[in-house]
């Protein structure tokens, strides 16, 4: 341990740690109730139903080729064509409270995975599947990482991320990456390492009550468990694990800041490529801050603690739910308010003119909170958050370490970390 840094900590009383940790989690408490218990059997039958997930598979598959159709050839506004206002809110934002309360539904959604799963299906059946390519173990998530921050490029960077023709393009690209990829891999591997949505999800998910885990004679069971204990499970995760949470975070984080009057005025007769560079360089510059954050309070937590292996891995899952609530915070009235124009565009998707389900004159309710309610969810999600996030650092911290002294030395960088990323949100949202 260096002396400098334990200087001025003479006791556990000393420790610039919240009181209700030291007195009440002196030892690991999350991972005993990871694993949950089983759901009734009847209730298993239906969840983890083949027959369930392909159906909901071939339904997504549905969606995926109707929005691709209405961002090629339907009409140019955003207003009235249904592609943008389904990637960005329905999907992108949607889809999250759906997994943090119900688990990861997103296998049985995916329709680029339903797709492979499908054609890897008929070609097995005809006998002319060969052995898919050993995926690299080394390499690990880091494709995610990159096609989320490009995701991240297209929405928040992009000087026209809603035009129906560039989202027909990125579609198109992605889809094809990820089929290619699960020919060449197989969908097992691909997938769960490629896809950066197949990431996104599964790691929200693991703070939702519900989830699925392998029983002992090895069969997949769905449970019920204490919520967030799923992130105890997050003890060596993969390459490039690490990248992708700092993209989640940073790219959320920059969106808040891109908001504020100073960036704007930044931007001012940038014309169109100069904008799109300008936030792609802060974008960027985010992510990597939000890194070089972590790695810099983990280096100074294993100093403190006297650790003598590096510590990045161990509490990269305590940054998940600050990632989750930074995304709830500041897109919570977003999601709410654009939300109710998929009822409208469901009924005219290409923006011809059509009324299919009667729907089409619907107005949206423009106000549907008073902005102090809007205000409570976001600073309490915000700072809610964040104490999930030291809660599970300091679990991880106890099992580590052993003794409550090192622990909870190894958690003030850490602590300072939270605090400085609760901070930063409040003040964006106060901007905002």
């Amino acid at each position: 341990m260096t002396p400098v840094l334990g200087h001025g900590v003479g006791s556990v009383r000393d420790l610039p740690v919240p009181q209700w940790l030291v007195v009440l989690w002196r030892r690991p408490l999350l991972d005993r109730h990871r694993r949950g218990r089983p759901l009734p059997a009847s209730t298993q039958r239906v969840v983890l139903s083949g027959a369930l997930r392909a159906l909901l598979g071939l339904l997504a598959f549905g969606l995926l080729v109707l929005v691709m159709a209405t961002a090629l050839v339907g009409d140019r506004s955003a207003v009235t064509n249904i592609a943008p206002t389904f990637v960005y809110i329905a999907f992108w934002l949607g889809l999250v409270p759906v997994v943090v309360l119900l688990g990861n539904v997103w296998p049985a959604l995916n329709p680029w995975r339903a797709a492979a799963d499908a054609v890897e299906w008929v070609l097995a059946r005809a006998g002319v599947r060969s052995e898919p390519s050993a995926y690299p173990e080394r390499v690990g998530r880091w494709p995610a990482a990159v096609l989320l921050l490009l995701f991240a490029a297209l929405e928040l960077a992009y000087f026209d991320p809603a035009d129906p023709r560039m989202l027909a393009v990125a579609i198109f690209l992605y889809s094809g990456a990820m089929w290619l990829g699960a020919l060449v891999f197989g969908s097992e591997r691909w997938f769960p390492n490629a896809d950066a949505f197949t990431v996104y999800f599964e790691l929200l998910s693991r703070i939702a009550p519900l989830g699925v885990r392998a029983s002992e004679e090895g069969r997949r069971e769905a449970i019920v468990r204490v919520p967030a204990t799923g992130l105890a499970g997050l003890r060596d995760p993969r390459p490039g694990t690490i990248a992708f949470v700092a993209v989640m975070l940073g790219s959320v984080g920059f969106d808040g800041f891109s908001r504020i009057s100073w960036w704007q005025d930044r931007l001012v007769g940038m014309g169109d490529a100069g904008t799109t560079l300008f936030s792609l360089g802060g974008l960027v510059a985010a992510v990597l801050l939000v890194a070089a954050a972590y790695h810099l309070a983990v280096e100074s937590a294993r100093r403190l603690a006297g650790a003598e292996r590096h510590l990045a891995k161990a509490f990269v899952a305590s940054l998940v739910p600050i990632a989750l609530v930074y995304a709830v915070s500041h897109y919570f009235s977003l999601l709410v308010i654009q939300g109710q124009f998929l009822i409208p565009l469901a009924s005219d998707p290409f923006g011809w003119g059509w009324d299919l389900f009667g729907t089409l004159d619907y107005r949206p309710n423009l106000a549907p909170f008073s902005p102090n309610t809007i205000w409570y969810v976001q600073v309490g999600t915000l700072v809610g958050g964040h104490v999930l996030g030291l809660a599970l650092a300091d679990d991880r911290a106890l099992e580590l370490f052993g003794d409550t002294r090192r622990a909870l030395k190894s958690q003030i960088p850490l602590l300072v970390q939270m605090v400085l990323y609760t901070v930063g949100g409040l003040w964006l949202l106060s901007q905002g």
